[in-house]
């Protein structure tokens, strides 16, 4: 039997469908376990439409980001007219890598093994020297047939999501549930004001989404940066492939990027399978972009936003960054405590979760185990 069977297998059985009762989590190999790990990206990473990027770091033509979805190696490209693409980062003589940098990009994308060129189209304008000295044409071959191979992808608001695959639903239909719960919200009137870039997490990417959509954890963990937040007056949600909590403050205060703490009303929204999103009212919104890199490492970064035109110093920008650091590595410090307490065999039964706090967190593991069995 595979892991993947086993995790399944496990689950299953201590699954119950009674309303209220204790809800089983994931055993240890959904975890740590790479078979597990590159089964997941094949199914769940290749499949669904995934997070990868964000618009507002293309606008100026010619920029160039390789990353890497389902570990296959892809490059976010502006063209002239600031339109983004999304290609295989690979050129089409023999597979060689293009692009391993950010980067701007004056002209053309060139390989840099046989000096093949593409547009930022993704057009192939060279193969230079390939039928011979100076001689580009060989019977049977066409340049026009030979460009880089596109992505399907889409940009939705300040964010851009990719489906390797192709074939999953149109993002209006696959992001509808995610698009009611962030209505709250005018996403037009949304500002970067800064990046935090949080390094490797020691921890598989699921913890790190599980931990973000359960309450339950706030007023421990974050018992200083989040005290005013109390468990009491916070609520999950479960809809569709949108997954997590919220809380609605009776006196709402005016968050700025002076605040030392969160407390302000929220909504902690994810979009399965990778896209976090934190509304913090009335002024403040919040993008993670987690990407798993193995079983038990994932890159994370932040990028902040202010709801609307509003003044931020850079000693403001840097308070809020420093504030949502150090949330978030009260996180980290849980998250990569949960991946060696895996490595447990106590945890083969994948623990309990609770039908009031976890229900949203118990759900995401539904879907990816779904997905996994699609």
């Amino acid at each position: 039997m595979s892991v993947v069977e086993e995790v399944i297998r496990i689950r299953e059985q201590s699954c119950t469908l009674e309303p209220g009762n204790v809800l089983p989590g994931l055993s240890q190999g959904a975890y740590i376990s790479e078979e597990f790990f590159r089964t997941e990206q094949d199914k769940v990473f290749a499949k669904n439409w995934v997070f990868v990027g964000f618009v507002h770091e293309f606008v100026e033509p010619g920029t160039c980001a390789p990353i890497e979805v389902a570990g296959q190696p892809l490059l976010i490209v502006s063209n002239d007219d600031g339109e983004i693409g999304v290609f295989h980062n690979i050129c089409r003589h023999r597979g060689l890598k293009l692009v391993t940098d950010r980067c701007n990009v004056q002209g053309s994308i060139s390989c840099p093994y046989h000096a093949w060129s593409y547009s930022l189209d993704g057009e192939l304008e060279a193969a230079p020297h390939f039928g011979g000295f100076r001689k580009q044409d060989v019977p049977g071959f066409s340049r026009a047939d030979h460009g880089l191979k596109r992505v399907r992808h889409v940009e939705w608001n300040d964010w851009i999501f990719v489906n390797l695959s192709g074939d999953a639903e149109e993002f209006e239909e696959y992001s509808r549930s995610f698009a009611e719960q962030i209505k709250i919200l005018d996403v037009k009137l949304l500002k970067p004001i800064g990046k935090i870039d949080l390094g490797e997490v020691k921890c598989n990417w699921k913890f790190l989404m599980e931990n973000f959509i359960e309450p339950y954890h706030v007023p421990i963990v974050h018992d200083e940066t989040a005290s005013g937040q109390p468990l009491k007056d916070h609520y999950t949600i479960v809809a569709g492939r949108c997954l997590g909590s919220a809380i609605d403050l009776e006196a709402e205060k005016e968050t700025t990027a002076k605040s030392s703490a969160l407390d302000m009303s929220a909504r902690y929204l994810t979009l399965f399978p990778n896209f976090v999103l934190g509304i913090y009212l009335p002024d403040q919104a919040g993008v993670h972009l987690n990407i798993p890199v193995s079983a038990d490492r994932t890159r994370q970064f932040r990028v902040l936003y202010s709801v609307g035109e509003q003044h931020y110093t850079d000693s403001d920008k840097e308070n809020l960054c420093n504030l949502w650091y150090s949330v978030h590595k009260e996180d980290h410090e849980i998250a990569e405590l949960l991946q060696e307490g895996r490595r447990s065999p106590v945890m083969n039964d994948g623990g309990v979760m609770s039908p009031h706090w976890e229900d949203s967190a118990n759900q995401f593991q539904n879907l990816v185990l779904q997905a996994m069995k699609d």
